[in-house]
């Protein structure tokens, strides 16, 4: 694929619309060159844009996903980049697992719960 490419062709690679696209430019995570009204990306801006994805998949913030992009920029190497990403990566991990716990509690109740039901529903069948 070529190097530049427009906002409908960016767009469909990523198979997100290109109304989201504009809202990643208006949020300044990518910032393609212009000719007249045209928007041209670049092979950044497609490496952004699927950091940007990677980083929605993970549910981290627009905000979180800035902080991160803007690290590239200010090391190339991609160190400083890595190890921010491994806080955040097991920052989120850790708010899951917390999530799963609560969720595993939440159905262990339901099925208590539901358990309890059926066996009142039962005996007030049985007794009727």
């Amino acid at each position: 694929m070529s190097e530049a490419l427009g906002i409908a062709d960016l767009a469909r690679e990523f198979d997100v619309t290109t109304r989201t696209v504009r809202f990643y430019e208006d949020k300044g995570l990518l910032a393609p060159a212009r000719e007249g009204q045209r928007r041209i990306y670049s092979a950044r801006d497609r490496v952004r844009l699927r950091l940007i994805m990677r980083g929605k998949r993970l549910g981290l913030s627009l905000d979180e996903i800035a902080s991160l992009l803007d690290l590239y920029d200010v090391d190339p190497s991609e160190v400083t980049q890595l190890t921010h990403f491994v806080g955040v990566i097991r920052d989120r991990k850790s708010v899951l697992q917390g999530q799963k716990c609560d969720i595993e509690e939440s159905l262990a109740e339901m099925d208590r719960l539901e358990a309890q039901c059926v066996k009142l529903l039962s005996e007030k069948q049985t007794t009727s």
